[in-house]
């Protein structure tokens, strides 16, 4: 029956916790939001800014992991490079011991007194607010009192413990073998997929008395290493960018833990914490030495690798390396813990937008390559690259209908629609170079040939199309009306070469200097220069109309 009791509370307790730290964190996050973009742009090339920076966005939103994730997405963006990613990551371990410091509150007073209070009261101010602020700081309130209610259940559940001398034995053989206690760390963070949740057990742990201080000390240093693991597991399937931030998380982690580990085995960690809390040490106070030894490795780390930032993105660089020639697979900026900050995942869409752009311009470019080249090497690469494209415009739409149904400013909601159709004409783009490719297969097959005059035509209106898509895809990533006046200035010259060319071309068949077949897939290759110059001018409308809506 006591085993009983014990997993019942222990998986209740848990289950509090995380959904008490997944409210606080939402909540935190939809009032934070919209700020949070302009937080994150004061990363400067300053490493010391991108610390404080990645800590105090950890604190407002209560997740390290959801700051990696967001720099990882502004690392995508352009918005950061990976080294100003490294310094916020770092910052992000600092930020994060502050759940550490918030249960340790636990030991002082009776927090737990106030947390169905705090879960009534939240739940009437997110159903009865009449602001959104209201209603997002009532989810946090409730968040705050579902997490204190889990702490609790799991005291109740480590409290038959106390009398248990095998238990005792176990974690004695943590403090006199911090390797053992390490990997525990390590395994536990794992498997919960939560340092917080691994710090709080431990202090839990601790206040019932049934861990020491210092076999708690390599408990926490393994929970650092665990939860890079847990990144690393989040990294596989995503872009380089990701990869390489996540290699870079778990080099600052793992080369920490170990070099902290000889002030661990000569005492001097337990003795540095003794000197920054002084008095006695009590099961009354634990949870606040568990807290300062989670921040003082945090800190201590990060201050020995603020100089080699540098060297660290290097390492993951080498570490992480692009392959030759190498096209990711799949949406590269689309963050689905964005959703809820409108603004962030706005930018997303859009920059996933330009990256399907420039691919499907790749494709087109590829394909009239090897048309106008008359060889055939790289048309695997339109074919690789529309699979690319066609996948693109499903994950792209599928984004923006979720972040329509989240509640958007009106800014983003104007041009969401406009996004939606620009993607749609990104596609079309596309399937006009698999329709390029068949026109030079049909040129191949039959072994037809043009004039001079009409190749030395056809790279007169390529070399436009060429300018006009490098236009538009300056248009799209800036949203510059300027750009997008120009894109459409050189559909007004396409328009005009596809009639010159054709009248041309009828002249040439007239005069018979090329034959009718021939001729017909002259035409359908204007044709299809001229559609794709369509398709580019509703996305620079789209943008140029969303910028004058701005303006005026």
């Amino acid at each position: 029956m006591i085993m009983k009791e014990l997993i019942f509370n222990l998986i209740g307790g848990l289950g509090f916790f995380f959904l008490g730290m997944q409210f606080m964190s939402k909540g935190l996050k939809k009032i934070a939001g919209e700020k949070i973009k302009n937080i994150l742009h004061m990363a400067t090339k300053i490493s010391v800014v991108g610390v404080l920076v990645g800590a105090g966005v950890t604190c407002l939103i209560q997740s390290s992991s959801a700051t990696t994730v967001m720099v990882v997405g502004f690392v995508n963006a352009g918005l950061l490079v990976l080294k100003q990613a490294i310094s916020v990551i770092m910052g992000a371990n600092i930020g994060t011991t502050f759940t550490a410091w918030l249960v340790s509150s636990m030991g002082i007073f009776k927090i737990t007194n106030y947390a169905l209070p705090a879960i009534g009261v939240g739940f009437g101010m997110m159903h009865l607010g009449r602001t959104r602020n209201v209603r997002f700081w009532g989810q946090v309130l409730m968040g705050f009192g579902m997490l204190f209610i889990g702490l609790s259940f799991l005291k109740d559940a480590f409290e038959p413990l106390k009398q248990s001398a095998h238990i005792k034995t176990v974690f004695v053989t943590f403090s006199n073998n911090p390797l053992l206690g390490v990997l525990i760390g390590i395994i536990f963070t794992v498997l919960l997929q939560s340092s917080s949740a691994t710090i709080a057990i431990v202090q839990v742990l601790a206040f019932n008395g049934l861990i020491t201080f210092p076999a708690a000390i390599p408990i926490i240093l393994g929970d650092n290493i665990g939860t890079t693991i847990t990144a690393q597991l989040a990294a596989i399937g995503t872009n380089l960018n990701a990869r390489r931030a996540a290699m870079a998380h778990t080099l600052f982690n793992v080369i920490g833990v170990t070099y902290m580990l000889f002030f661990v085995y000569t005492g001097w960690f337990i003795k540095g914490v003794n000197f920054i809390i002084p008095g006695q040490l009590t099961t009354q106070n634990v949870m606040f030495y568990i807290a300062v030894a989670h921040s003082v490795f945090n800190v201590f780390n990060t201050i020995v690798f603020l100089p080699f930032v540098g060297f660290l993105e290097k390492i993951s660089i080498w570490m992480v390396p692009k392959r030759k020639d190498s096209v990711e697979m799949g949406a590269q900026y689309l963050e689905k813990h964005l959703l809820d900050t409108p603004p962030i995942a706005m930018q997303q869409a859009r920059m996933e937008s330009v990256r399907m752009l420039d691919l499907a311009c790749e494709s087109v470019s590829s394909a009239v390559k090897a048309f106008l080249g008359n060889y055939k090497s790289p048309l695997r690469t339109v074919s690789n690259l529309e699979q690319i494209v066609d996948g693109l415009q499903s994950e792209i739409t599928q984004y923006l209908v979720e972040l329509s149904e989240r509640e958007i400013p009106q800014e983003e909601s104007e041009e969401l629609p406009v996004l939606i159709h620009s993607v749609n004409d990104i596609e079309r783009i596309g399937d006009h170079s698999e329709n390029i490719v068949e026109l030079f297969e049909r040129k191949k097959d039959e072994k037809l040939s043009f004039s001079n005059e009409a190749n030395e035509e056809l790279n007169d209106l390529w070399r436009e199309l060429r300018e006009m898509m490098s236009d538009t895809k300056d248009a799209l990533k800036n949203r510059d009306i300027d750009k997008a006046e120009q894109v459409l200035a050189h559909e007004i010259t396409i328009n005009n070469l596809q009639k010159e060319l054709k009248n041309r071309h009828v002249n040439r068949l007239n005069e018979g200097i090329c034959n009718l077949k021939a001729g017909l897939v002259f035409i359908d290759l204007v044709d299809n220069f001229e559609k794709i110059g369509d398709h580019l001018t509703n996305i620079a409308q789209g943008v140029a109309g969303k910028m004058k809506i701005q303006k005026g």
